[in-house]
Formats: structure tokens, sequence, C-alpha cells
């Protein structure tokens, strides 16, 4: 939006860059010192327009766009008929989010320019403020039949399939909107993006480059670098180039993240710890930062931290059952079998296929002295199973039965002849932890130390046997 831009400059005379608006008007250093150069060639006689965009400069300089907003109905009346003016003032209230005032004033402008590319763009933003998908369809065909390559419409297309998650497709628009603009800053970003989403990392890296020579203060252009390094896994660079998007942008959620994550790459625990921490404080309730603490925590045998973390893992994301699983794992090493069955409760109605769950829930129920609740428990749990003589059945009988001997050693056989190394390993530790229920320490700790024993486990459970015999 040429015009809009060389307006917009003028009247913020350098002084607000047009970021806060919904519409493209990022501003060139060279409009700017157009801008500058035209405000003092009109400070002895400024036209209206000058003069108008000056005030309006004053207005936008105390911070709202309601005083900006308010400012037009001061306007001249020389210049009420003012595309560029009218153009402006439709920006300003779709920003402001007076979408029904801004269309009145779009209209107007299109009925009186049916093929002004610029009032296509702004129908588009409108329709999209709008939440009116139809409407921005049918303004972004518009604007295409005009100009195939135009950036705006061609970047609105791009960010529709990233949303999809159809990279291949949304690279090809934003390679059609570089057609159109070859510095333009949404498609050289959405470019890189994509190729850094499809492993094309050099054209990303392209891209980003790009962007930092066209504007060396972009902190989403550093942010990318720093993944782009990762990819290659060099962490001090990575890093690096995140604290350098952090200094341009403290408030970004996602940049701590990634702060994190290299820290902890590079072996920084304390400054991961940091980073993921600031994350909290920047949006509290979204549950990512929690659950990468937690693991921090967690590596660091700092169970009772690591505890408090996924618990606020699971108050903000109630859905997110890998944490109920954590969570139950370290209820039960400090001994808080009630939580720790909850927990598994929970993680079991996200995956009732998992054998583990009501094993160890039955054990939960078994250690926290609520045997009573075990057989109802249990029964349900059983129906569901059709192979009565498979091994996750009959272990299932044995936790529901506590017995008796010949199907103690009927277990034992099968697990000793499984070839499954999982399957193997869990049944050994139900069996280990069957036996401590029952009294048999030395029986118990024999079977847990074969658990521990084992190379390169997948199983939570090894965990539970591993701080059994340590």
């Amino acid at each position: 939006m040429k015009t809009i831009k060389t307006l917009l400059a003028l009247a913020l005379c350098a002084s607000l860059a047009g970021h806060i608006f919904a519409a493209d008007l990022s501003i060139t250093e060279d409009e700017k010192q157009n801008a500058k150069a035209s405000s003092e060639q009109n400070k002895a006689a400024p036209s209206d327009e000058a003069g108008f965009a000056l005030q309006l400069q004053a207005a936008l300089q105390t911070g709202s766009l309601e005083n900006a907003i308010a400012f037009f109905d001061s306007m001249p009346a020389s210049l009420a008929s003012n595309a560029d003016l009218q153009k402006l003032r439709a920006s300003l209230l779709i920003s402001a989010g007076k979408t029904a005032e801004a269309q009145k004033v779009i209209l107007d402008l299109e009925q009186k320019n049916s093929s002004d590319i610029e009032i296509k763009e702004m129908k588009m933003l409108l329709a999209k403020a709008s939440k009116n998908a139809a409407a921005k369809s049918a303004a972004i065909k518009e604007i295409l039949a005009l100009d195939p390559t135009n950036p705006s419409a061609n970047v609105e297309l791009g960010g529709e399939r990233v949303l999809k998650k159809k990279y291949k497709e949304a690279r090809g628009y934003y390679m059609t909107a570089l057609k159109g603009d070859e510095n333009n800053q949404d498609a050289l970003f959405g470019y890189g993006q994509t190729s850094y989403y499809m492993n094309k990392i050099e054209d990303a890296k392209k891209a980003f480059d790009k962007i930092l020579r066209i504007d060396p203060n972009s902190a989403i252009a550093y942010a990318y670098k720093g993944k782009l390094y990762a990819e290659d896994e060099n962490y001090k660079l990575a890093e690096e180039s995140v604290v350098k998007a952090i200094e341009l942008d403290p408030t970004s959620y996602d940049f701590y993240m990634d702060w994190g994550t290299y820290s902890r790459m590079r072996g920084k625990f304390k400054q991961a710890e940091e980073a993921w921490t600031r994350a909290t404080k920047i949006n509290p309730d979204y549950f990512l930062a929690y659950a990468y603490r937690a693991g921090l925590y967690d590596e660091q045998n700092m169970y009772a931290k690591a505890l408090d973390d996924y618990r606020m893992v699971i108050k903000t994301n109630p859905k997110y059952y890998f944490a109920y699983e954590a969570l139950g794992i370290l209820a039960w090493h400090e001994g808080n079998f009630a939580e720790a069955r909850a927990s598994f409760e929970k993680a079991f109605s996200y995956y009732p296929q998992n054998i583990s769950y009501p094993l160890i829930i039955a054990a939960c129920m078994y250690k926290d002295k609520r045997a009573f609740e075990v057989k109802p428990f249990l029964q349900k749990v059983m129906k569901n199973y059709g192979d009565h003589e498979s091994l996750e059945y009959l272990m299932l009988r044995l936790y529901h039965d506590l017995g008796p001997s010949n199907a103690e050693n009927l277990i034992t056989q099968k697990i000793i002849k499984e070839d499954n190394s999982t399957k193997k390993g869990k049944m050994s530790f139900y069996m280990a932890l069957y036996d401590e229920i029952k009294g048999r320490e030395e029986l118990a700790k024999k079977m847990y130390n074969e658990v521990a024993a084992l190379q390169s486990p997948m199983f939570f459970e090894f965990r539970l046997a591993e701080w059994k015999v340590r």
C-alpha cells in the first residue's frame, strides 16, 4: 500500500513505524526521510493535507487509536473526499476493531474506484478482522484477478495453508508473492518458515538472511536463524541467535522456550531453568514451559519441583496425558500412592489399551491400604480382554486374586519364555511388585534387579525398578 504508507510516514514523521495497524503499514527509511522533508517544506505554509497529517501525528503520539480516529471528525471539508486519507482512516478503524465503521469507509472508496488494489486489500483485511471467511476469499479473488502476484493476497493464502500444515502449497504462494515484491518481509518469512518445515534448510537460511539485511532488527528472523543452527546441532550459535531475538523482543514466549532448549543441549541447566521460568511468567496459563522445566528437574533428581511443575501442566492442559503418567511416576517415588493412583487413572482414561495402567493402579490401591477396591476395578478391566490365556490377562487375574501358587508359577514360566523384551520387562516388574505386595521381599528384590539390569528399556516401570534397587 504505497500511498497509504507514504501518507502514514508523513503523518507520523518517523515516530511510530506503523506496527500497530492491521494493514501492512511498515515504513521504509526512504519514506521516513521523504516524510520529514515534506514536513519541513510545509512548515512555512502547509497545505490542508499536510497540515491535517501533522495534526494527526500529534494525535497518534498520544498512543491512542481512539484519539486518532476521532480526529477525522474535525477533518476540513476540502479533505473529505481525499482517498488517501480515507484509506488511512479505514486502516485505523480496522486496527481499533471498529469493523462496521471501516466497512462504510471502504465501500464508499470502492464505489469511487472499483479497480483500486489498495482498497481491495483493505477489504481482505476487514474480512479477516471480521472473521468472515467467505468475504475474505472473495476479496482475495478480486485482488488476484487484477494482480496475480499480489503479495498481500498470496501471503494470506500461504498463511491459510500453513495453518492446515500444507507447507508445499503455502511455500508456492509465498514464492508467487516474492515475484510481486522480492523484498516483502511477510513473504520472505513465510517462504523461510515453510522451507524450514520442509527441511529445505539452505533456502530457509537465505530467506532469513535477506530479512535481516532489509531489517536488522527483525527478532523473528534471528529466532529462526537459531532454529536453523540447532538443526545442524550448533547450539552455541543457536543460543546466540535467540538471545539476540530476545534482546529485540523480550516478550516472546517462544523465544524463551527455544533459549531454554539450546541451553539444556549445551548442559547449561540453570540457564535453561531460568529461560523456561521467564516463559511461565510471560504466559502462566500455557503448559509447555512447565512440562519442559519439569523434565529438567526430573533429570536432576529434583523430584519435588518436578512434581509441582507436572501439576501445573495438568492444571493448564488437562488433556496432556503424558503429564499424568509422569506425575504418577513421581508421586509413586514420593510414596503418595493416592496421587499416583489418580494420575494413572487419568492416563488410563486416555490410553485404555496400555496394560501398565490398570496393573499400577491396582498396586497403588494395595499400597494405599485400599485393597477392597482392587477386585471391583480389575473385574471391569478384565472384561475387555478376550484372550484369557495371554500373559497380560493372567497378570490382571493374579492381582485380582492374589494367587494361587499354580497361577504364579504359570506366569513365571510365561515370562521366561517371552520373546518381546518390552513385554518381558514389564511383566517381570509386575511380578516383582506382586511379590512385594505379598511380603516376599527377597523374591521381589531379585526380580527388580533383573528389570533394572535391562539395556535401553522403553517402559516407565524401569524407573520404578531402578529406584527400588538403589
